[in-house]
């Protein structure tokens, strides 16, 4: 099956044009590189030196191409060209050659050539000095190191510094994918935290709402109305108030004005007060002392807030158990809840509130589960999380 070589370069097809017509104004004007007559001119005449002259020129077409094989029949027809009397064009078409596959040529050749050129221009500088003992002698390896050794080597600092501004790019463009990919996932991360802040915060008020004003529109009671608006009131203030702390945090331009506080653990006799205004009957128990992380605070306050929140939306009447404690290193988050087998829950919701929970323990290292399970009490529901106090302690 025969090979097809690729379409040569059009700066390749220029050099062997341009070659192959200085090669022919030399010739027409009689100008050879050796006179007629010379013992090493076996091909006396103008005429036989246009061959090596037409498939050196030839072989410039392949200098991209196919460079090795280039340089393979460009080296037979150099060697053709030294028994006529030679062109000036021919040789300094075949330097371009070994240059050429050097620089184009594989790694293997890129490396190989230069020592080849370099080992045949000692020899060449050497033996004919030590044949005929004339510094004349000296000349024949000067020529064959211009010829053959400067291409080579020039070709292979070409190279090297090609592939270097190539790794370079490369690095660059590795560089800049990766801080590409750190800025995604920065965005992805604030993206979620800023989703769970803005369930948790929100939520609880608007189930409460949800809650009281459906049995504000369903009993035809004045003074049931009456107190399930002041509920509705007062969580749609707290629930404004929570919208207007988020904002002031992304609005935050790093001026005078400083955002509000995140919620700390501090507030979560305010949170369970809410919670027993909107009809549950929360009972809180706490022991955790005091120094705790802010991240760890406010994880633990949020879940607190999640699941009093479910609470509202799905637990049957009953008790509603929330416990912190503090074991060693750890933080242990405790709320139970009546189960409740409910068609639907009293308010709507996303279904977030537990991955939000999940993802928020995860960050700290620590462990998570909710569920139902069976206790003295009958049903429950029950969200435990253990969150760690210093990073890597896991309970």
């Amino acid at each position: 099956m025969a090979v097809r070589l690729p379409r040569p370069h059009r700066f390749d097809v220029g050099a062997a044009a341009a070659g192959l017509l200085g090669g022919l104004l030399l010739w027409g004007i009689g100008l050879g590189v050796r006179p007629a007559g010379e013992p090493i001119v076996l091909f006396d005449g103008r005429w036989p030196l246009l061959v090596p002259l037409a498939v050196v020129a030839g072989c410039e077409l392949l200098r991209r191409a196919a460079p090795r094989t280039g340089l393979l029949i460009g080296t037979a027809a150099l060697a053709a060209d030294l028994i006529t009397q030679g062109s000036l064009v021919t040789v300094l078409m075949y330097t371009d050659l070994m240059y050429a596959a050097v620089l184009y040529g594989p790694p293997a050749s890129a490396r190989r050539i230069p020592w080849i050129t370099g080992l045949l221009t000692v020899v060449a500088t050497v033996l004919p000095f030590a044949v005929w003992r004339v510094p004349e002698a000296l000349l024949i390896g000067v020529a064959v190191g211009i010829v053959t050794f400067g291409p080579a080597s020039t070709g292979l600092i070409v190279r090297s510094h090609r592939e270097e501004a190539e790794a370079a790019r490369l690095r660059a463009e590795q560089t800049a994918l990766l801080a590409e990919m750190d800025r995604v996932q920065a965005v992805t991360a604030e993206r979620s935290r800023m989703a769970r802040e803005l369930h948790d915060m929100v939520a609880n008020h608007l189930s409460a709402i949800a809650i009281h004003s459906t049995a504000a529109l369903s009993l035809d009671d004045p003074a049931t109305t009456r107190q399930a608006l002041g509920v509705i009131r007062e969580n749609s203030v707290a629930g404004l108030s929570e919208m207007r702390r988020l904002i002031g945090i992304l609005r935050d331009t790093g001026e005078d004005a400083e955002p509000a506080a995140a919620p700390t653990l501090d507030g979560l006799g305010a949170l369970v007060d809410g919670a027993r205004a909107n009809g549950l009957d929360v009972a809180l128990e706490t022991a955790y002392g005091e120094d705790l992380p802010a991240p760890v605070e406010l994880a633990a306050y949020r879940i607190v807030q999640e699941s009093l929140t479910n609470a509202l939306k799905h637990a049957s009447k009953g008790p509603v158990r929330v416990t912190l404690t503090r074991r060693s290193h750890v933080l242990r988050v405790e709320v139970t809840s009546t189960y409740g087998d409910r068609d639907a829950p009293r308010a709507p919701g996303s279904g977030a509130g537990l991955v939000g929970m999940r993802e928020r323990v995860a960050l700290l290292h620590g462990t998570f589960e909710a569920g139902p399970e069976r206790s003295a009490d009958g049903k429950i529901w029950a969200v435990r999380a253990t969150l760690p106090l210093a990073e890597g302690d896991l309970a």
